[in-house]
């Protein structure tokens, strides 16, 4: 007849589950001792026993008897069997009534999580990016290539080791002559620290401006997970106006009366999520205020490559690199899954950001960031450059002629100069609530449009990425937007 602790443990055993049986008793042991339903010094029945009362064979017993004693759990009493090692302190815990599990839920506390993912919801459907590349165009043969070569040589120096928190010396050298020649920023590789991508830069620059009290200035519509990187560290969040010529620096200067601030964000080049681009008087403007006020600029040049319209304007880090942390990313030339991005700033804003990195992360990832550095320096990285932005200017000629056959006048948009996304308005938020509410049933997922908001009363949009999409893709799924309209 089998005790109740074995009546307990095979109820809690299944062969079935894709874990080992030995593990799950393991565990469930292990289980049992902390909560209080095996006692310290009380013995466990025999392996033939337990074997016999659980349906499995008794290797597999055995086998989950000897690691439990080589970890210290149990502990073996000769001929008078296995027993529950005498050194285990009492259970702090109320002893758990028969057939109970561990909840797996967390006993501590703990800082949750938002109500809504920042990351485009998962599940069935289209999935309308806010501006993502076609990971489809890069060649994967170069990539492969690129890392072959990386990990032969890195292997031949000894070089996958851990080393310098600002990232490899051969990739700082190699951002540092693109943005230089490219972008006129006045660098060398020591003004360069890379990072896991835009997001961690801002995260980083974050971390190294606010303290407790600062406040950081962004627009009315704006990238979410840039501000939830500044909440998390503290910071007050002060929106401010936005026009068709970017961000209203009358706002800026009223919130720098008001308040200590440490950081102004912004997206000059295409701002996210209107694609309106900064005039340079403005941005002559706000470098003035960032000089009287002592604040710093955080400039996130997320898609600096793609301007279709004209010659792109030169960050504003080309010219008041002292007041500007410079943030970008080689996710949209490269792929976002490699996740490499760069911060540009003075050598002492650098060196206190390698120090926050030892803390985070330690350091980045050696093989990747010397496979992009062997992509620029062979010029790969320029020719398919080249190539997706001729790609890419089709597709935003193409998107909204498509947008005009299929929603016509039921949207309003403004041609992007540059980027990889439209701005979308409707003619009420009664609309947009109907289109976001229909959406899953529609096949279509995307960005709620009060996820750029960082105030109630911001105008609302969607921001539809066109780069991602070939024409036919495109085409169903903004005929699967016109049915919610219709």
């Amino acid at each position: 007849m089998l005790r109740p602790w074995q009546i307990s443990l095979s109820q809690r055993i299944d062969a079935a589950r894709s874990e080992p049986v030995y593990m799950q008793i393991i565990q469930a042991v292990i289980r049992d001792i902390e909560s209080g339903r095996l006692t310290s010094g009380s013995y466990l029945p025999s392996s033939r026993e337990l074997a016999a009362g659980l349906g499995v064979n008794r290797k597999t017993v055995v086998l989950a008897y000897e690691d439990l004693i080589a970890q210290g759990w149990l502990s073996s009493a000769g001929t008078r069997g296995t027993m529950v090692s005498t050194a285990l302190p009492d259970p702090a815990s109320t002893v758990a009534p028969e057939g109970s599990e561990a909840s797996g839920q967390a006993e501590y506390r703990f800082i949750p999580g938002p109500e809504h993912p920042l990351a485009l919801p998962e599940g069935r459907g289209v999935k309308l990016d806010e501006g993502a590349p076609d990971g489809r165009l890069f060649p994967v043969e170069l990539l492969s290539r690129a890392y072959r070569g990386a990990a032969q040589r890195l292997t031949r120096a000894n070089g996958l080791q851990y080393r310098d928190p600002r990232g490899a010396p051969a990739l700082r050298e190699s951002v540092a002559a693109m943005l230089k020649s490219q972008r006129g920023l006045p660098v060398t590789a020591d003004n360069i620290c890379i990072t896991r991508g835009s997001q961690n830069s801002i995260f980083l620059a974050a971390s190294l401006l606010i303290r407790p009290g600062d406040a950081v200035i962004v627009e009315e519509l704006t990238y979410e997970p840039a501000v939830a990187a500044f909440a998390a560290r503290g910071a007050k969040i002060v929106p401010v106006g936005l026009d068709h010529d970017g961000i209203c620096l009358e706002d800026v200067e009223a919130a720098c009366r008001r308040n200590r601030v440490a950081a102004v964000f912004v997206t000059p080049h295409h701002q996210f999520p209107t694609t309106v681009a900064l005039r340079p008087e403005r941005r002559l403007r706000l470098l003035d205020l960032a000089r009287q006020f002592g604040f710093a600029v955080i400039e996130d040049d997320y898609d600096h490559e793609f301007h279709f319209a004209s010659q792109p304007l030169l960050p504003m880090a080309a010219y008041a690199p002292g007041r500007v942390i410079y943030a970008g990313s080689l996710s949209k030339l490269l792929l976002p899954a490699l996740r490499i991005g760069y911060i540009a700033a003075p050598v002492e804003v650098i060196e206190a950001l390698a120090h926050i990195v030892s803390l985070v992360d330690g350091m980045g990832n050696t093989l990747t960031e010397h496979a992009a550095a062997e992509l620029i320096d062979s010029g790969e990285l320029s020719r398919h450059a080249r190539k997706v932005r001729q790609i890419y200017a089709g597709r935003r000629t193409a998107f909204a002629q498509v947008l005009d056959d299929t929603l016509g006048d039921r949207v309003k948009y403004e041609m992007p100069p540059g980027g990889l996304a439209f701005w979308l308005r409707f003619a009420s938020d009664e609309i947009l609530d109907r289109i976001e509410a229909g959406a899953a049933g529609a096949g279509l997922r995307f960005a709620s449009s009060r996820s750029f908001q960082t105030r109630a009363d911001a105008p609302r949009g969607l921001r539809i990425g066109f780069a991602s999409l070939d024409e036919r893709e495109a085409r169903g799924a903004l005929e699967a937007l016109r049915q919610l309209l219709d």
